[in-house]
C-alpha cells in the first residue's frame, strides 16, 4: 500500500527536513502552509532542489480556525489521498510574544494551547470519521521544554526568549500523546511524540556556545538529524512502541 504522510507546519524549520526526507523515500506528501504564498514558495524550492513534486501536495490553511480539520479532511477527499501517518509540527512564532515586562497575554496562552494540543486532537478525531483513512501512525512533535523546565543560563533575557505558554503546552502535547495511544491502540494506530533539543539556524554564535556547554553533546542538531528518530517510529522496527515520547536532544535533558 502506497504510504500518505500528512505534515502539518511542512514549511517549517523541522517540517519541511520531514517533508524532503519523505519524498525521497516515495511517499507521498501531504503539507500545511499558513497561507498560500508560503504553500508555493515551498512548493517551488522543492522542485528547485531537484526533488521529485509529483508526490507533494499543499494546502494553505490557519490551522486555529474552527473549521480547518474539516477543510483538510475536504481536500484529501478532493486530492483521493488517504493519509496513513500524521506528523504535527506546525508553530505560530506570533503566539511566543510576550509584554514589555516578559508576561505572556491570555491570547497568547490560548492559542499555543491551542495550535500544540487542540488542533492535533480535532485533526485525529476527523480522520477517524473519514471510511477511506487508515491512519496507522501519529507523531506529535515536540520539545526537549515538554520535559524539563527552561534553563536561564542559556538566555541573555530568560524571560522573554523562553516563554512559558511554549513550554507548557509542549508538556501538555505529550500527555495528549500518551491519553490518544491509550483509545486508539484498539485500532492499531500508534500514537508517540518527539522531544527535539535545539536546531542549528536563527541563533548566533554566542547562544550556540553557551548552549554547547550546557548540553552533554556539546552542540546543536544538525537539520539532517531530525528525520531519524521520526523514521524509526513510522517504521515496522517500531510496531511496539506507543505513547512514548523520544527524547533527541543531545543529553539535555539528562543534566
Amino acid at each position: 500500500m502506497s504510504r500518505v504522510v500528512l505534515i502539518t507546519g511542512g514549511t517549517g524549520k523541522i517540517g519541511s527536513q520531514l517533508v524532503k526526507h519523505f519524498l525521497n523515500k516515495n511517499f507521498k506528501v501531504v503539507f500545511t502552509a499558513k497561507d498560500a504564498a508560503d504553500r508555493d514558495g515551498f512548493f517551488h524550492k522543492i522542485i528547485a532542489d531537484k526533488i521529485s513534486s509529483e508526490k507533494l501536495f499543499g494546502v494553505d490553511i490557519d490551522l486555529c480556525l474552527k473549521d480547518s480539520a474539516k477543510k483538510i479532511c475536504l481536500f484529501l477527499n478532493e486530492k483521493k489521498l488517504s493519509p496513513t501517518d500524521f506528523i504535527h509540527c506546525a508553530r505560530n512564532v506570533e503566539y511566543l510574544k510576550t509584554d514589555d515586562k516578559g508576561v505572556i497575554s491570555r491570547e497568547n496562552w490560548l492559542g499555543e494551547l491551542l495550535l500544540d494540543v487542540v488542533v492535533p486532537y480535532e485533526l485525529v478525531m476527523a480522520f477517524l470519521t473519514e471510511e477511506h483513512v487508515k491512519l496507522k501512525n501519529i507523531i506529535n512533535i515536540s520539545s526537549m521544554y515538554g520535559v524539563v523546565p527552561f534553563n536561564p543560563n542559556l538566555y541573555n533575557e530568560p524571560l522573554f526568549d523562553s516563554p512559558i505558554n511554549y513550554s507548557v503546552a509542549k508538556a501538555a502535547q505529550i500527555h495528549l500523546t500518551k491519553e490518544l495511544s491509550i483509545r486508539l491502540a484498539k485500532q492499531d494506530i500508534k500514537v508517540n511524540s518527539i522531544s527535539y533539543g535545539g536546531v542549528e539556524g536563527r541563533v548566533d554564535d554566542s547562544f550556540k556556545e553557551r548552549y554547547s556547554r550546557l548540553c552533554p553533546l556539546g552542540r546543536m542538531l544538525k537539520d539532517e538529524e531530525v528525520v531519524g528518530a521520526v523514521d524509526f517510529l513510522l517504521s515496522d522496527a517500531a510496531i511496539g512502541i506507543l505513547g512514548h515520547n523520544l527524547i533527541v536532544d543531545g543529553g539535555w535533558s539528562v543534566w
